[in-house]
């Protein structure tokens, strides 16, 4: 079990897409009247309210914390898909913090709204979209409301990192190879060390699991860094003449219920808590139910664990 002092250490990685708006949105607007006009056009563009939700409260100007729902969603041409990638977020400026929670894909739940049977949590925004996979992570989390969405369509993933002009990351695993062919019908291998990824390149290596030991686990901390480099890379200086391509990406490929005037005021008044990002992890079992399929079970004493702990940041009483 990792100490507090390790669970508190502070990090650079995690600036998922979320961090991609919130600094590099105001930082860019400041030079240019027209990159204001474009990125303002983007978010008209992206912003998709969940139908029928009634979002938890929250008051940004009085410097509330707040919560968000992530998903990266495996969608492709005739296929709605699913949740690929699933992160709940928690925001609290006064404390300067803020935690991520990766939920693996395979965890076993019920789907409020849909029947009564186990399933893999996944499956919610198949059978239900952003607003079934919102109201299922809130059941797993035994009451944690989320304020907000942003769903990333992970086949567009490549057109960001490719906007950006690439990125560098350092893998810390040798022969990590992705099973399936890529669309340039060469299959994926990457080694250790220090390796520069294309747009196809960084799919497919956050698309890893079967060659991984660690699993879901490693693909999350892959998708974690890839995004983190994004994130490094659009808020950089020398990319200004590239804004027009990054935001064509997020417009492209990003819904969220955030407005412009929700990101200008978290960059404002909730930039302090970058610095500081607590990864959680769900502690679990992999199993299989009476011979039917691989779930990964988490005990009702985990769910109220880590109910607490994202409650508590949040400052629900």
């Amino acid at each position: 079990m990792r100490s507090d002092k390790q669970k508190k250490k502070k990090r650079k990685g995690l600036k998922i897409f979320l961090i991609i708006l919130l600094v590099f949105v105001l930082g860019i607007a400041g030079y240019l009247g027209y990159a204001y006009w474009k990125t303002t056009s983007t978010f008209n563009k992206i912003h998709t309210p969940i139908e029928g939700k009634e979002n938890a409260s929250v008051r940004l100007d009085k410097k509330q914390p707040f919560s968000v729902l992530i998903l990266g969603v495996d969608e492709r041409s005739g296929d709605k898909g699913r949740s690929d990638t699933l992160i709940a977020a928690t925001v609290n400026p006064t404390k300067n913090k803020i935690q991520m929670l990766s939920i693996p894909r395979d965890t076993k739940t019920t789907i409020p709204g849909y029947d009564s049977n186990p399933h893999k949590i996944n499956a919610a925004y198949a059978y239900g979209g952003v607003k079934m996979t919102d109201a299922t992570t809130t059941q797993f989390l035994n009451g944690i409301p989320f304020n907000y969405y942003i769903k990333i369509n992970m086949e567009g993933f490549r057109d960001l990192v490719n906007a950006v002009g690439g990125v560098d990351v350092v893998n810390d695993k040798d022969g990590l190879t992705l099973a399936t062919q890529s669309s340039e019908g060469n299959k994926k291998v990457f080694n250790k060390g220090k390796i520069h990824l294309n747009g196809e390149d960084a799919l497919a290596y956050v698309r890893i699991r079967k060659s991984d030991a660690e699993g879901d686990f490693g693909r999350q901390k892959r998708q974690q860094q890839v995004m983190s480099a994004v994130a490094e890379k659009a808020l950089s200086t020398g990319l200004i003449w590239r804004f027009d391509g990054i935001l064509n990406a997020i417009g492209d490929n990003i819904q969220t219920d955030f407005t412009m005037n929700d990101i200008t005021r978290i960059a404002k008044d909730y930039r302090s808590t970058l610095s500081n990002v607590e990864n959680l992890q769900v502690k679990g079992e992999g199993s299989r139910i009476d011979g039917g399929p691989w779930y990964y079970v988490v005990s009702d004493a985990e769910r109220a664990r880590l109910h607490d702990e994202l409650a508590e940041n949040l400052g629900m009483k």
